[in-house]
């Protein structure tokens, strides 16, 4: 058999395998039960948090088969006459369903010309037809589409959701993964499913057996090692600045993404500051850090004599504002250093 990806294995076949969408999953499902289905909607959400996979199984749920659901790439059917082409199918009759339903991913990429020529079988389509479009950027779809169809947006998952998710497949794939590695997946994510299902199987796949470390992890994604990152935290605590600019030099001649480095290193501060000052939360943290990463933090959080402080925190924070706009990208990191030793 041929090798399937995590993301499409794990594609929810039903609107109770959806996960972190109840706010769209909940009305279409009512929706159904009443019978009182729309003729046109419009998903909205960043990539990877299941608009197309939801649009299917509505499909399914509709009673909707293979022959009479089409999926159209909008990105690829940008002009007039591929619309045109479209509504001019719209009105044969369904195969074997009670419904036709067109699903256009990347809705947002229609010429003007093509939305134009759209706008009239959107709004008033035979009785048949139910049209979803998926976008990733809502604000390109003109306010004439918007207001012709019903508009459902999709939430990012949170950080935890994310790693629970993640967690959670892992075990199904019969994996023992560390907590750290899981939030590492899940920082990396920037919120998407998908990703976070992509990322989870190159782990996988260069690990040797079933027992995945925060190390491999790190191999795994190129992101920088804890110990670079500790190595800065731990100076800014102790106030050397020496010792933090040759950990910022360290991390760039590992060759690191500075970007990915700096908001490990927030993340570290983060947790410091949240140890220190929010008791209730330790347990929560060591959960999701894993024991080696929680003692290391909660050392420095300890430390009635550490220089690790909010206004520590909100220098980091503008430093990566600085870094999209500096030419060298290090150069933000090591004048956050100076910053905050001042």
């Amino acid at each position: 058999m041929a090798h399937q990806s995590l993301y499409r294995a794990y594609r929810p076949k039903s609107f109770d395998e959806v996960v972190g969408q109840d706010q769209v999953t909940g009305p279409l499902s009512e929706q159904i039960k009443s019978e009182k289905v729309g003729h046109a909607y419009l998903f909205a959400g960043s990539r990877g948090l299941g608009k197309t996979s939801i649009a299917r199984i509505f499909a399914r749920e509709l009673g909707t088969t293979e022959k009479d659901l089409y999926e159209i790439d909008a990105a690829s059917n940008t002009g007039v006459d591929n619309i045109r082409q479209l509504t001019e199918n719209v009105y044969t009759l369904p195969f074997e369903s009670k419904y036709k339903v067109y699903i256009l991913d990347e809705a947002h990429m229609l010429s003007k010309g093509a939305w134009n020529a759209f706008l009239k079988t959107l709004e008033e389509p035979p009785a048949h037809v139910i049209f979803i479009l998926a976008t990733t950027e809502l604000e390109k779809v003109p306010d004439t589409v918007r207001s012709r169809t019903q508009v459902f947006e999709f939430k990012k998952p949170t950080r935890a959701g994310l790693a629970k998710h993640i967690a959670n497949i892992a075990k199904k794939e019969k994996y023992a993964i560390e907590p750290g590695a899981v939030e590492l997946i899940a920082l990396l994510s920037e919120g998407s499913y998908r990703d976070a299902l992509s990322i989870l199987e190159k782990v996988f796949s260069v690990s040797s057996d079933t027992k995945i470390s925060l190390e491999e992890t790190e191999k795994a994604t190129g992101a920088p090692k804890r110990s670079l990152v500790l190595a800065l935290v731990t100076a800014q605590g102790s106030g050397d600045r020496e010792k933090a600019l040759v950990a910022v030099r360290g991390a760039g001649s590992a060759d690191v993404d500075m970007q990915l480095y700096l908001t490990l290193v927030l993340e570290a501060l983060r947790n410091v500051l949240l140890i220190r000052h929010a008791p209730e939360l330790r347990k929560e943290l060591a959960e999701e850090l894993g024991t080696d990463e929680y003692a290391e933090l909660e050392k420095l959080a300890r430390d009635t004599a550490s220089k690790i402080s909010h206004r520590t925190l909100k220098t980091y924070l503008d430093a990566a504002s600085r870094m999209r706009f500096s030419p060298v990208p290090a150069l933000a990191l090591e004048l956050a250093v100076l910053e905050s030793g001042e």
